[in-house]
Formats: structure tokens, C-alpha cells, sequence
């Protein structure tokens, strides 16, 4: 067994505020003895401050838990850990030199996928995959309209609709996503800056609207999600890009009979048995090509590298995903 470190350095914020707000620290690691530790390679509002950023990372198991009934978990035995052996983890707070998690959101990389990649594919893959399957199963011959379509939960979004056997029209905003949304298999690129989108659907569809919506937009395309949508169809509520949805009054499922979800990846893939399921599939679905891992860029383990890659997400300028890679430190 590797030896655990007393403290680790940690992307952390100490209080509310800026781009400036986000430092590199060095903090206290302590190992919860029911935990498997991971030492990380690469990288919601929090309860309190000051907390340590982070959803999702990859690295190598350096400890088992301890905590005997752990170790006799049944669902713990199914994925046969072992020390050195590479995992991908989902965990808030999980941005540091090394993380200590519970085994259920500790997830077995194959060998043919670096870490590099499961680190970017990770909650992405994870949400694309249940929300398809759960949220509203994506069946051969649907139409299905995805808002945001070239960032990195969208690229995933079309490439398991696609490959499923679904037609998939995207909106986006500049010609640049427009060409990387049709790379990974969008069939109809709106950009929404240009086009009226209802208008566009409309046509698309000869005026029956779409099976299926998955908006991360939010607040702003919300009412008109209701004017494109099929009779019986479903509009999944995936982000808030533009703000939160405000209340509207439930008769408004009425006019179509639709219905509506705000669901999250975290509540599908919540018992141990259900991580273990989605994520076998995520890698399977990964290692065969199927969902294909776009990443914008790699920013430092610096403070300042953690803060550029916010402001490079919330300023539009990235598509598919940003990584925090640790041996990067300049």
C-alpha cells in the first residue's frame, strides 16, 4: 500500500465571489477507514465553505477500506477493487491530489481507456446514458431536438442517438459548434442566433414537433420547448445555461399531454448496484466507440488555470469538455 499523505493540495474556494475567489491549497486529508482512497491524474453549490471544487476525476487506487462490513459488501465484491488498479470517480469535492470516496462512486476503467478520458467522460457519459434509458428511452425512428448540442453532454447526447437509430436536430450558436455538432452525427443544426427555432422545427418536422427535448439551456428556451414538442412527447430539463426555470402552472402539460422531467444522473445511478450497471456500460459503450470523447483543452493544476477554465465555460467558448490535468502545473 502507498503511503497516505496528512494533507493534500486541493482547488478550493474560501468564500463567494469572483473568478479570483478559486485558490490552490494545501488542506487536510483525512480517510474515512469505509473509503477507497484514489490518488487523482486528472480532473453544485456546496453545503459550506470553504470547500474543495470538484464532480469528477480519475487517478489509481492507492487503499482499500478497512471497515470490515465494506469489505464484505457484496455489491463491494462485484467490482473487484485492487490497489494500483485505475478507476474514475464521481464525488463532490473531489479535485485534489488524492480523494477518499465511497466505494459506489468508485468506477473500474478498462485498460484500453486512459484516464485522461474516463476523467472527461465520467458524469457526462453517465448522465447521457441514463437520461436516454430512464428520463425517456430514445427508441429507432424518434426525432429528438437537443438544445446546446455541441457542448460536451450534447456531443454525447447525439452520438447515442445516432447510434440508437434516432434523428437528432440540434441548436447552437455559432457556425464553428454548428460544424462539430454535424461531425458527431447532428442531423439538423439550428443556430438559434439566426433562426427562429420554433419556426425551424416546425419545418423540420412538417408541423408534428419532436419525440423528445433535452434542453441545458433552461430559462430561456423553456416556453417555446412547449410549442415543438408532439402530442404525448417529453421534455427532459437537463441544465440552466441561461438561469433556472421560474414556476408555471402544471396545466400547461395539459395542451399536448407532455411530460415533463427534471431529473439527475446521481438519483438513476444511486444504489451500488445501479453505479455498477451504468457504469459498465459508460466503458463498454466508450472502449467500442460509440461515445467519443471530445476535449476542449487541458488547464494547469494552478489556481489560476482552474479559474481561466471557468471563464472559458461560463464566456461560451468551449465545446465538449475542459479537464484539470495535476501533472500540468504551469
Amino acid at each position: 500500500m502507498s503511503s497516505i499523505p496528512d494533507t493534500i493540495e486541493a482547488i478550493t474556494v474560501a468564500k463567494t465571489g469572483g473568478f479570483e475567489v478559486i485558490e490552490k491549497t494545501t488542506i487536510p486529508f483525512e480517510v474515512d477507514p469505509s473509503h477507497v482512497v484514489v490518488k487523482v491524474d486528472g480532473l453544485y453549490p456546496f453545503p459550506s465553505l470553504p470547500a474543495t471544487l470538484g464532480k469528477e476525476a480519475s487517478g489509481t487506487i492507492v487503499a482499500l477500506p478497512t471497515d470490515k462490513s465494506v469489505l464484505e459488501d457484496e455489491d463491494f465484491k462485484k467490482r473487484g477493487y485492487s490497489v494500483g488498479q485505475k478507476v474514475a470517480v464521481d464525488y463532490l469535492g473531489s479535485h485534489g491530489t488524492y480523494a477518499s470516496l465511497p466505494f459506489k462512486t468508485v468506477y473500474p476503467i478498462p485498460d484500453s481507456i486512459s484516464t485522461l478520458t474516463a476523467a472527461a467522460a465520467l458524469v457526462q457519459s453517465l448522465t447521457a446514458v441514463t437520461f436516454f434509458e430512464e428520463a425517456y428511452q430514445v427508441k429507432k425512428g424518434d426525432v429528438i431536438l437537443i438544445h446546446t448540442v455541441a457542448g460536451g453532454l450534447g456531443l454525447l447526447f447525439t452520438q447515442l442517438a445516432k447510434h440508437i437509430g434516432a434523428t437528432v436536430i440540434g441548436t447552437t450558436s455559432t457556425e464553428e459548434k454548428s460544424k462539430l455538432a454535424k461531425e458527431n452525427g447532428t442531423d439538423h443544426v439550428i443556430l438559434y442566433k439566426q433562426e427562429d427555432t420554433v419556426e425551424r422545427v416546425l419545418e423540420l418536422t412538417n408541423g408534428q414537433g419532436v419525440d423528445a427535448i433535452f434542453d441545458g439551456v433552461g430559462k430561456d428556451t423553456f416556453d417555446n420547448n412547449f410549442k415543438i414538442i408532439k402530442r404525448k412527447g417529453t421534455i427532459v430539463s437537463v441544465g440552466n445555461a441561461s438561469g433556472a426555470v421560474p414556476p408555471f402552472p402544471v396545466l400547461k402539460l395539459v395542451e399536448k399531454n407532455v411530460k415533463l422531467l427534471r431529473p439527475t444522473m446521481n438519483n438513476y445511478a444511486y444504489t451500488p448496484a445501479e453505479a455498477l450497471y451504468y457504469g459498465n456500460k459508460v466503458f463498454d459503450l466508450i472502449s467500442k466507440g460509440v461515445l467519443k470523447i471530445h476535449i476542449f483543452k487541458e488547464y494547469p493544476f494552478t489556481a489560476e488555470g482552474v479559474q481561466q477554465a471557468q471563464k472559458d465555460l461560463t464566456g461560451g467558448k468551449t465545446t465538449g469538455k475542459v479537464v484539470v490535468n495535476l501533472s500540468k502545473t504551469n
